[in-house]
This record gives C-alpha cells, sequence and structure tokens, in this order.
C-alpha cells in the first residue's frame, strides 16, 4: 500500500482534495484502473492522461496531475484524494526512488543488447526458490515502466529484479539514478539502437552507464568486447558467465539441444548439477547461465538454480517452437538487431540439421526490417542477404522495404526471394509455398508486427480466397 503522506513528501505535491490516505496501487491506463488505485496522469507524444482524468476518478482512489490541469479543471468528484505536482513523469520517478530508498533488500539490474526479458524472467524464477521477487512485468524496462513496476513493492519483498532497456546514450543513467542497483548483470553487447548510438562503441558506453552505481558486475565471459569494457572501467565484483571460455566461474559443458529444449550440466565453482530446460535456442544456455552467475552473488546453491532453471517455461513471442500441419515454426516475433537475428537464423539451421547435411525439410526464413540502425540500416540487411545465401536457406520471404536489400543480395545466389510489404502478405504467401517438415523462423522488430504471418497460417492455408500466389522476383513484387 501507498502512503499518501509518502507520495506528497517524495513529490513536494500539494493535496488539492483528500480522500483515502493510501493506494492499493499506481496505474497510468484509466481503462483498466481498478478500485483503490491511484491514477497517474502522463502526458505521451499522442496521448494526455489528463484527458481521462475524470474517468479514472470514477472508479480509483484518486489522481497525481499536473498543477497546470488543476487551475484549468477543478476536481468534480468529492472523496477522491487529488495530488498536483509541476510534472507528473518527475513524480513517478521520485516516487520510485523514495521507495528504493527505503528498500532493504537486493535490487538486481538487468541490460544488454539481447536477452534481457528472458534473462530477467529466468533470474526471477532461480531467486524464487529462495526469496519474495519484484520484477519488472513483461517489457516494462523504460523511464515509465521500470519505476511503476518497483512502486509494487511490499514489505515482504527480498529482492527486486529490474529490466533497464536503451535506445540513447543517458538511459541507463537516468534509470540507475531511480533504481539505485547493486548488482548489474549485463547479457551482451550488440547492434542496437544505432541510429540513437551510431557504433558499437557507443552501444557499449551507454550500457556500461550503469557501472559507477554497482558493487558487482555479472557479465558474459564470451564477449571480449564487453569484457574489456567492463575492466578498464570497472574496480568491483566481477563474475563471468560463458561457454567458449571455460575460465567462467558458470558455465556449462555436455550440451545437447533440441526442439524440446535444452540439456546441460551447469557448473559453478567447481561444482556441477546437471539442468534440463525447457526453452529452445542455444542461445538460451546463456541466458540460464547469466540467470545463474546473478543468483551465485546472493549464495542461491545448485539444487536451487536447478529448480528455478527447470521450472521455467520461456516468454511469449520469444523463440518459441510452434507445430502446425508437420510444419516447426520458430517464432521469435518480439523484436531484432542484426546479433539476433543472426542468432535466430543459426538455431533455424541447427533445427533443421542442414549444416551437418542430415535434414529432411527446407529452411524457410521470414524476416521483418530491423529498424533503428541509422545509417546501417541498408548495410546491415544487405549483409543479412549474403548471409542467407552462404548458408542455403531454401525459401527467404522479406517483409519491408530494408528486407527487399537483403532479398536482392539473396537472389544473387539463384534461391527463392520474395519481398513483400507487409507481414499479413509473408502470411499468405508463406502459407501457398510452405511445406509439411519444412522448419520456418519467422522474426523481426516490434514495428513490423511479424506476429501478423502466424495469425494468417493459424487461420488455415486459406490460400484460395486470396486468389493465386502473387508473383514475385528477388527485387519484390511484379
Amino acid at each position: 500500500m501507498l502512503k499518501i503522506k509518502d507520495i506528497l513528501k517524495a513529490t513536494g505535491g500539494t493535496l488539492i482534495s483528500e480522500g483515502p490516505r493510501r493506494s492499493a496501487d499506481i496505474s497510468i491506463d484509466s481503462r483498466t484502473i481498478n478500485e483503490g488505485e491511484l491514477f497517474l496522469a502522463l502526458k505521451g507524444e499522442r496521448f494526455d492522461g489528463h484527458d481521462y482524468v475524470e474517468a479514472a476518478l470514477r472508479v480509483g482512489s484518486g489522481a497525481l496531475v499536473s498543477r497546470q490541469w488543476v487551475y484549468s479543471h477543478p476536481p468534480s468528484i468529492e472523496g477522491k484524494t487529488i495530488i498536483a505536482v509541476e510534472d507528473t513523469l518527475q513524480a513517478l520517478h521520485h516516487v520510485a526512488g523514495d521507495i528504493r530508498k527505503r528498500f532493504k533488500g537486493p535490487v538486481l539490474a538487468v541490460i544488454g543488447s539481447n536477452g534481457k526479458t528472458t534473462t530477467k524472467e529466468l533470474i526471477s524464477s532461480v531467486l524464487g526458490t529462495k526469496f519474495n521477487i519484484l520484477k519488472t512485468e513483461g517489457n516494462l524496462n523504460n523511464h515509465v515502466g521500470m519505476p511503476l513496476s518497483m512502486t509494487k513493492v511490499s514489505d515482504k519483498t527480498d529482492v527486486m529484479v529490474l529490466e533497464m532497456g536503451t535506445n540513447r546514450p543517458g538511459d541507463i543513467e537516468q534509470l540507475c539514478k531511480i533504481a539505485l542497483p547493486d548488482i548489474g548483470v549485463v547479457t551482451n553487447i550488440g547492434m542496437e539502437h544505432l541510429e540513437g548510438f551510431g557504433s558499437l562503441d557507443a552501444v557499449r558506453d551507454a550500457e556500461l552507464e550503469i557501472l559507477p552505481y554497482v558493487s558487482t558486475m555479472v557479465i558474459n565471459g564470451d564477449d571480449d568486447f564487453l569484457i574489456r569494457g567492463v575492466s578498464l572501467r570497472f574496480r568491483g565484483q566481477i563474475i563471468t558467465f560463458g561457454i567458449d571460455n571455460t575460465e567462467s566461474d558458470v558455465t556449462a559443458k555436455e550440451i545437447a539441444v533440441s526442439e524440446n529444449g535444452c540439456q546441460f550440466v551447469l557448473c559453478v565453482s567447481g561444482e556441477s548439477i546437471p539442468v534440463e530446460s525447457k526453452l529452445a535456442g542455444s542461445f538460451n544456455i546463456y541466458n540460464s547461465l547469466a540467470a545463474c552467475a546473478a543468483a551465485h552473488t546472493l549464495l542461491v546453491g545448485l539444487d536451487k538454480m536447478k529448480e528455478g532453471l527447470e521450472a521455467f517455461g520461456g516468454v511469449k513471442m520469444r523463440f518459441e517452437i510452434r507445430r502446425l500441419g508437420g510444419v516447426t515454426y520458430l517464432y521469435d516475433v518480439y523484436n531484432a538487431n542484426p546479433s539476433s537475428m543472426k542468432a535466430s537464423i543459426l538455431e533455424l539451421m541447427r533445427t533443421t540439421g542442414r549444416t551437418e547435411k542430415t535434414g529432411q525439410g527446407r529452411t524457410v526464413a521470414v524476416l521483418g526490417d530491423m529498424l533503428e540502425l541509422g545509417d546501417y540500416g541498408i548495410p546491415a540487411h544487405e549483409e543479412l542477404g549474403k548471409m542467407l545465401c552462404e548458408l542455403k536457406i531454401d525459401l527467404f520471404i522479406g517483409v519491408g522495404p530494408l528486407m527487399a536489400k537483403a532479398v536482392s543480395q539473396f537472389g544473387k545466389c539463384g534461391r527463392p526471394g520474395i519481398a513483400m510489404d507487409t507481414a499479413e502478405e509473408a502470411g499468405y504467401q508463406l502459407a501457398f509455398l510452405v511445406r509439411a517438415s519444412d522448419v520456418v523462423l519467422i522474426k523481426g522488430s516490434r514495428g513490423m508486427k511479424m506476429e501478423k504471418v502466424m495469425d494468417v497460417i493459424n487461420r488455415g492455408r486459406d490460400g484460395n480466397s486470396r486468389g493465386n500466389p502473387l508473383s514475385v522476383t528477388a527485387e519484390g513484387r511484379n
């Protein structure tokens, strides 16, 4: 329960109307607010929460609004708590910061280019075997979602596990000023949001804005670029995880990856235990090791690590294995950048067994644009097309103007390449062309809405309702 007096003290706000002295929670959506919750009126690029204050007050216990709104909209509903502040977003930050300063347990921050959400969930699953955990829900990792998650802390919370995202310099520092993390967990450094950063060095610099705030860093021991950046700037404790670097503090051996999950022997400080994870994809072994390394810093034993890893079933839209009509779909549609795209394509090759020349089905890649790459956008997609060609992908359907560049490169190797405008069109095209025993990777940036490809497949291969397949070339539609 949030005390109104604490909110007033943290924000420097003014009590305009007195109602309940406690709030069950803070909500930023008037459509889903529950009885007893305090509505926070945020102003975004496309909406202003102040337009929905009165609707929220009909259900909630009160509202936190800007002073400017109060001057022009005097409260018309009695018995509700109205707090006026200069800036409602800053007020949220102040409330979360005040909660953090009063919280006595450790705070873990999960950052990195790929795998943050899955790693955060794995850490929470492992630590949850021993502690009461507060975690950021879903992908709430920005300057709104992370502090909003922090407001849900309770007297029973032992550990906070917070995912932090960034797409420009200063983001991680801003979040760290609120969360004051004790332990930083970095999954890897890759080519993400280059439109905002400009270079891989800048990506690393942005992620490592966390260093002044933490006493312990958990880092990928196989990522030399990351290790160099941390070792030059950090004097606290460093815990490493990895597969290739056998000197890592937490590692895995006897690895076996299948469509049903991963099996490996988890090794931590000279001790080992077998693990059978439900997660497909060899990159999820790294995410699992990161979780165990983080748990190791809090003295969680191997038996609890095993329990937490094996209990976790995965995150929706992130490399889910789906089977329909004899076809295996690798459904990885939440987001994409060059690093994660390469990892998923290699898993496509491994799944079909093409690298050992033993696969029976075709490898099919249905890929949407990788967004926010700035000047690197076109060359990154052209390089992707060349990679698909070298790997001898059997069928490539590209979605979006950037993927059309990849299709053009792919076409030079003489294999079928199809450029489509939308994910839904790609879905209908795939429905015509896919065969039993094929393995299909569906992936792209969130803005490409690649889940619509699977939506079409799920509705059935209703090609007749759309006429014949579109006539296409390596350059796109005729």
